[in-house]
């Protein structure tokens, strides 16, 4: 019987391997890269638009003044926003004031509270030590925080929470944002001592997602307990520090008057101000503070993760573990909304909220909002582009700004996502699928061994398909020209036949032997 506490991921599996035994599979695993690169090489997928920075530059003028509007029917005392393209924030522009009595304009390098935005820093984190050996998603919290055991799962059944519960908001505690926000500044004696007392769950672990600051600092507790130094240290100096993020920090004292905006509500038509929360336990949960000049460094960083390639890495995680942070791991909703014309799906990634519209377009973002600020970023990872804004004023919502501003940029550029290039392989057996349909599948056996899979033509015989052809030929004429293919990866694809009267869509798909033959083959006349 196989042990349940044993996880079976690759990822998981390294996490406890000494770093000779690294160093050894990440050898053997070029290794297997560069003989399996001798068949065909993996190409990235790729932008194909030389204008597509210059459209987006020729779209700014629209966005801010959609932005403009934003500002001035929100009462918003500030507000700053800029755009990141390739790793580079290409535009900024800020709107009000940090501190209204001195009358300090918004820019670039005004520190503002992130709030929950700092939940994916948690999660980074948490990633790291798994990617560094030191703990695993599927630990058991109790290891780590014994404080926990006091909590009723509510069921008999319930599993053990682990951390991956807590990472994806899988953990069965109920929404919190009300009570939470207020004890940002809470001593870690003090939440321990909550934490002993028992959390009242709304659900039982493992079974349905909901949004909750408490997972959140309890990750921070591991961070703490794991690494033995304060999780805000231990992300400072391995997450904040390599990104060059020098002006974020979670202190709002220590931050320059200058620049430090601050925190107002709108209530009775005029501003009051936030009292200043301080950095606590719950910090984990909501706690940085920084700028659109430093946070688009993070953006910046998090879309380098894409697309899968062969460079260099760097930073503090893997390309991979980053596109793990960005996964849809836990399903939370499937909404529709006044500002777009089609519903949508949601799921929750480690301290991500991935999105999917009708349209295929996948968004990675997360909102935070705290007593005196609101603020969202978000990042279309197939596109390049990310998107970051700052108010100070109360739970101000800045996700549903954003996510009609990202919506604007893709229809007024007709952005479009990174193309995979063909693959050799796939240009070898498009070339023989021609080759065969202008022969009217007069084809040798040497052809059907060196191009057709096994299952191919016991799924349909060669006769119905010489068959099929002839009849699908009388409807469309004579083939006149062949269309440019379009990878759907490195194994399947499709392109187009013009024929005299119609065209032909063709749509196949490899197997997955080495070298890859023809196991599907579709023909469809498409006009």
């Amino acid at each position: 019987m196989l042990d349940p506490n044993v996880d079976n991921r690759l990822s998981e599996d390294m996490t406890y391997m000494s770093l000779d035994q690294k160093h050894s599979i990440a050898e053997e695993s070029s290794a297997n890269i560069e003989i399996c690169n001798k068949t065909y090489s993996y190409e990235p997928a790729l932008f194909t638009d030389p204008q597509r920075l210059d459209k987006i530059k020729a779209a700014l003028p629209a966005i801010n003044l959609l932005f403009e509007k934003e500002f001035e029917t929100n009462n918003f005392p500030g507000l700053m926003y800029g755009i990141v393209v390739d790793g580079n924030l290409v535009h900024s522009h800020g709107f009000g004031y940090t501190d209204l009595a001195r009358k300090m304009p918004t820019t670039t390098k005004s520190l503002y509270r992130i709030a929950s935005m700092t939940k994916s820093f948690t999660a980074m984190a948490i990633v790291k030590l798994r990617d560094d050996g030191k703990l695993r998603l599927d630990d058991s919290v109790y290891q780590y925080v014994p404080e926990l055991k006091a909590t009723d799962l509510l069921t008999t059944d319930a599993p053990i929470i682990t951390i991956r519960h807590l990472l994806t908001q899988d953990v069965g505690m109920p929404e919190d944002d009300p009570w939470a926000d207020r004890h940002l500044a809470m001593p870690t004696n003090e939440f321990l001592a909550i934490l002993k007392k028992g959390i009242s769950m709304s659900n039982p672990p493992g079974t349905i997602w909901e949004y909750t600051n408490v997972c959140f600092t309890i990750l921070g507790r591991i961070i703490t307990v794991v690494s033995q130094v304060p999780y805000q240290e231990y992300i400072k100096k391995e997450i904040l520090e390599p990104l060059g993020m020098k002006n974020t920090l979670w202190e709002y004292s220590e931050a320059p008057s200058e620049l430090l905006a601050r925190g107002y509500r709108w209530e009775c038509e005029r501003f009051s101000e936030e009292i200043p929360l301080h950095d606590g336990a719950f910090g984990a949960m909501g706690g940085l503070i920084s700028s659109v000049e430093d946070f688009s460094k993070y953006v910046a960083y998090h879309l380098q993760a894409w697309p899968p390639r062969n460079d260099p890495e760097y930073g503090p995680i893997r390309r991979s573990s980053l596109r793990e942070m960005h996964h849809p791991w836990n399903f939370i909703a499937i909404n529709t909304y006044s500002h777009r014309s089609c519903s949508v799906t949601y799921s929750y990634c480690y301290g991500l909220i991935w999105c999917k519209n009708a349209d295929g377009i996948i968004s990675v973002d997360h909102s935070g909002g705290l007593p005196g600020f609101g603020c969202n970023w978000m990042m279309l990872p197939e596109h390049g582009i990310g998107l970051i804004s700052f108010a100070n004023r109360t739970y101000a919502d800045l996700g549903r700004i954003n996510t009609i501003i990202m919506d604007k940029i893709v229809a007024l550029t007709n952005l479009q996502s990174r193309q995979l290039p063909t693959s050799k392989i796939l240009a070898e057996r498009k070339q023989q699928i021609v080759t065969v349909l202008l022969n009217n599948w007069d084809i040798s056996d040497q052809q059907i061994s060196t191009a057709f899979a096994e299952n191919f033509f016991l799924d349909k015989s060669l006769e119905l398909r010489k068959e099929a052809l002839h009849e699908l030929l009388s409807q469309t004429g004579k083939i006149l020209t062949i269309g440019k293919f379009i990878s759907k990866n490195s194994l399947r694809g499709q392109f187009h036949v013009e024929c005299e009267q119609s065209t032909i869509q063709i749509v196949f798909s490899l197997s997955p032997e080495n070298p890859p033959l023809i196991q599907e083959l579709k023909l469809t006349k498409i006009n």
